[in-house]
């Protein structure tokens, strides 16, 4: 049996030992003592991300896909799949020796299933065409692409654990910036978006992805640039957080009930005001996009007498052109480098926006690629014709429920094979700790 054109056996190995060696490194970054942490109510410990990655690769790919035996079946059900509960219902924290193995032995496991899924990686069997789970690499794309997802979850969890549990990297140092332009808009004329993925095109793709289709698109008027740090004090100072009329009743229930009077990623001490940093924090730099909810965003669009943009829009305004043609990223239809926006962990924090003009989309929107996702006013649900994906059938439809919103671009966080198109993240209107910005739309 001859390996697929679409499947690189030698490409996927690389980048399966990548993922592992940034898994690694991401670690690194923690003090000891930071193992057994659970820095945000609705995840898990810390603990339970460095044994994920190495039960779903040995469960998706070497167990269900090749019908192999794993390493360890206790800790390979433990590690199998992280939480995302209500925040009604957040997980409370559990004493580490009643379900959390010590550190040695969770090493010790990766280190098992990471010889099992290489060996599977470079078998003849793991593209088998009479295999729906492994035909056309469809496994091993799976567990390769779902530790890349994982690296931008531990470092937003990252952010919130005590600043003496992590260790600074090597030459860190946030760059504030000057002030940020003010009120330039965008207009973006009638036209069509490609919405999702031809599978002719992308190797793979996520369930959520597919099947592709277009959509008509009036014109519509977009901010250039996110809302910045400083055009958000602004709602805040005009009294944002203590009117309900610009929030939904159920996002103004969750305002109240956490006490909320600004963004989790903002502090206020002696009259000042602060950012939270992965690893210090700094005065306010009002240049930077504001990272705050869904929830947040729409109250402040509301304020403005503006709306989020739909995903369809943020598609048209990233990647159409006058010409009537997309492209493939904002920027043109090659993959982007360090001049083209801030992703891939480039830098840990936000910079600047405006600061990749070389990143600008053809209509001279900026950003739209990088330096924070970027909530629209859609709800997250399949595109017509959805179907589960064979090798994680729960990846998307567990969160059609009404409740969870699309987010397009991408972070600084965002590993940059992440960075695609078609590519949808999604969270809870509520949940505030994803690096998310946003931008407006004029009504």
């Amino acid at each position: 049996m001859t390996l697929p054109e679409r499947v690189d056996r030698e490409r996927c190995g690389e980048w399966f030992r990548r993922n592992r060696r940034r898994t690694q490194q991401w670690f690194d970054l923690l003090e000891p003592e930071a193992y057994y942490e659970q820095p945000i109510s609705l995840r898990n410990p810390v603990v339970f991300y460095e044994g994920h990655a190495a039960a779903f690769n040995v469960n998706t790919l070497v167990k269900r896909g090749l019908a192999r035996s794993g390493a360890d079946a206790s800790l390979e059900r433990l590690f199998e799949r992280g939480i995302d509960p209500h925040e009604a219902t957040a997980s409370s924290a559990r004493e580490p020796s009643e379900i959390w193995p010590d550190r040695p032995t969770v090493q010790a496991f990766a280190e098992q299933t990471d010889v099992l899924v290489r060996d599977a990686i470079y078998s003849d069997e793991a593209t088998r065409s009479d295999n729906a789970f492994l035909r056309d690499g469809l496994a091993i794309y799976t567990i390769l692409e779902h530790e890349m997802t994982h690296h931008e979850t531990l470092l937003y969890m990252y952010q919130w654990l005590p600043y003496a549990m992590k260790r600074c990297p090597a030459g860190y140092q946030p760059i504030p910036g000057g002030l940020p332009p003010r009120g330039a808009t965008a207009v973006v004329p009638v036209g069509r978006a490609s919405l999702g993925a031809d599978p002719e095109v992308e190797p793979f793709g996520w369930d959520n992805e597919f099947p592709g289709r277009t959509a008509d698109v009036p014109a519509f008027e977009i901010d250039v640039y996110d809302v910045t740090n400083r055009d958000y004090l602004e709602f805040i100072e005009a009294g944002g957080y203590e009117r309900p009329e610009y929030w939904t009743p159920e996002n103004w229930q969750w305002r109240e009930r956490e006490g909320l009077q600004h963004p989790i990623f903002w502090a206020r001490r002696d009259g000042d005001w602060f950012w939270h940093g992965l690893f210090h924090e700094v005065p306010l730099p009002p240049a930077w996009p504001v990272y705050v909810s869904h929830a947040e965003a729409s109250a402040y669009a509301r304020w403005k007498g503006r709306r989020l943009p739909t995903e369809a829009e943020f598609h048209r305004a990233a990647f159409g052109t006058p010409e009537g043609r997309e492209r493939r990223y904002p920027w043109g239809d090659e993959p982007g480098g360090a001049q083209h926006g801030n992703f891939d962990v480039r830098f840990w924090d936000p910079v600047p926006v405006g600061s990749h003009p070389d990143g600008v989309s053809a209509w001279g929107i900026h950003d739209l690629v990088g330096n924070g996702w970027e909530w629209t006013s859609t709800v997250f649900a399949g595109l017509p014709g959805f179907k589960p994906l064979t090798t994680y059938p729960q990846y998307s439809a567990d969160f059609f429920d009404g409740e969870h919103f699309v987010m397009k671009g991408a972070s600084p966080a965002t590993p940059a094979g992440l960075v695609r198109p078609s590519f949808r993240n999604w969270f809870r209107a509520r949940y505030p700790y994803s690096f998310a910005t946003f931008r407006c739309v004029l009504r």
